[in-house]
């Protein structure tokens, strides 16, 4: 299952750094989207970094397996981090689009969440 997991952080990290290209494109201007505190703005620069973090707790999460050997790790730990790596920019670039997607948060943040605490729990307190 970590297969995936190392999968989605290049992949993260990749998206990432296209993004940011693509971004980088307009930052200059100070009215871009409203200004540099508007909704639109924020929500951009949070799909854009939530491209980096989450690759980035995927790629622990595969290292820290390889790493202390352990081998009783949840599934659901594997499969909620890569859901929490694909819906928190997904939902951050929905709510730049429409306020109202800013409702499905709970969905990237829960999945984190559930998957850090499995790995807590079931895998490194173990």
């Amino acid at each position: 299952m970590e297969k995936a997991n190392l999968f989605a952080a290049w992949i993260g990290i990749l998206l990432g750094f296209l993004v940011g290209a693509v971004q980088g494109l307009f930052f200059h201007s100070e009215d871009w989207l409203g200004g540099y505190t508007s909704w639109r703005r924020r929500m951009l620069r949070l799909g854009h970094i939530s491209f980096f973090g989450i690759a980035f707790v995927n790629l622990s999460f595969v290292v820290a397996i390889s790493y202390l050997r352990i081998e009783r790790v949840y599934p659901l730990c594997s499969v909620l981090l890569v859901v929490g790596a694909i819906a928190m920019p997904l939902v951050c670039y929905l709510s730049a689009y429409k306020k109202v997607f800013r409702h499905l948060f709970f969905i990237p943040v829960a999945s984190l969440i559930i998957a850090t605490a499995l790995f807590v729990f079931g895998g490194l307190l173990q």
